[in-house]
């Protein structure tokens, strides 16, 4: 089995990357990553030298390059995505290019190349924003995105959708909600609590910290993809769910219980336009058809992504310094 893993080098990407070397060691790796802010390939340092992987530095934008990639895979799983709210809303151009222009790139590499199993890795953020007391978002929820971010994803998940449709192309679809676990970009609050913590620095709490998100241990979202795309049923989307809901001020305090910090460390800040009040998960049916669940509570979560970053303080100084992109601007060039 031969995997074409797109946006690789990313969080959830990485992630899987793991995931696959150390439960289906026989399987080769191609990691296509552009390697732009959020790619990192300190993250697969360990298994850069293994024969069973190869990176390619490379936009998933650029026709030629895709075909070639996808012509010799079997599976196309596709992580390659711009994903923080906050940059799509200062500029959104380069989430229009990369999640819907890319998405149709690889889709019509998979087409074109004899059908190839295709997997789309998509978010919950496409159903936009709950109310205190409406059920959790599941596969039948009518779509409502919110941000240019969600929307973006949303025209892609249509996109994959169409495909299996027009074309009979082989395709599934998983819509998760919030990842946490090591190698999260110390932009998103999980891992930016942490760090600044860590630093000796006030946590940024957005508005009146009452935002409600369903939060997933990454490796958990590893084993539902893996499940998904071994045993799940073609054309059909699986909503993948922590079964965790805490406002960001009940995260916040957590953070700072496990880190010996007191509230005084709180600096709240003017609230984002648009941001989405409640996002929750109903997996249901993943339980159900494949047997999957989520096994890391989020305390149990809470206290390995700490140590991680405990442990690994070089790999998000480089980041949020800056440096890491230097070396890798010197050593890929880009296609």
């Amino acid at each position: 089995m031969k995997l074409l893993i797109t946006g690789g080098a990313g969080f959830i990407g990485s992630n899987f990357v793991h995931h696959v070397n150390k439960n289906y060691p026989e399987y080769d790796i191609v990691n296509l990553d552009l390697l732009t802010y959020a790619g990192n390939l300190e993250n697969l340092k360990s298994i850069e030298k293994n024969p069973h992987y190869k990176f390619i530095k490379g936009d998933i934008c650029n026709k030629k390059l895709v075909n070639d990639l996808v012509k010799d895979c079997h599976i196309v799983i596709h992580f390659a995505a711009e994903s923080h709210v906050d940059r799509s809303i200062l500029d959104s151009a380069a989430f229009i290019h990369t999640n819907i222009v890319g998405t149709h790139n690889l889709l019509e590499a998979a087409k074109n190349n004899g059908n190839k199993r295709f997997h789309h890795v998509s978010t919950d953020e496409v159903y936009g924003s709950l109310g205190p007391d409406d059920p959790a978002f599941h596969e039948s929820t009518p779509y409502d995105p919110r941000s240019p971010y969600s929307a973006s994803k949303a025209a892609s998940d249509h996109l994959v959708r169409s495909y299996y449709h027009t074309h009979n192309l082989p395709i599934t679809i998983s819509n998760c909600s919030n990842n946490y676990g090591p190698h999260h970009f110390p932009e998103k609050i999980i891992p930016l609590f942490i760090t600044n913590l860590i630093e000796g620095k006030k946590v940024p709490l957005y508005g009146d910290g009452l935002n409600i998100r369903d939060w997933l241990y990454v490796e958990d979202h590893c084993h539902a993809i893996d499940k998904i795309i071994h045993h799940g049923k073609i054309g059909e989307t699986y909503c993948v769910g922590g079964g965790c809901e805490l406002t960001n001020k009940e995260l916040t305090y957590k953070i700072l219980n496990q880190l010996g910090s007191g509230e005084e460390m709180i600096e709240f800040v003017t609230d984002r336009p648009g941001h989405d009040r409640r996002y929750a998960i109903d997996f249901s049916k993943i339980k159900t058809e494949l047997g999957w669940k989520p096994s890391v509570t989020f305390d149990e979560g809470l206290a390995k992504t700490i140590q991680w970053y405990r442990e690994n303080e070089n790999w998000w100084k480089n980041i949020k310094s800056g440096e890491y992109q230097k070396y890798y601007s010197q050593n890929y060039g880009k296609r």
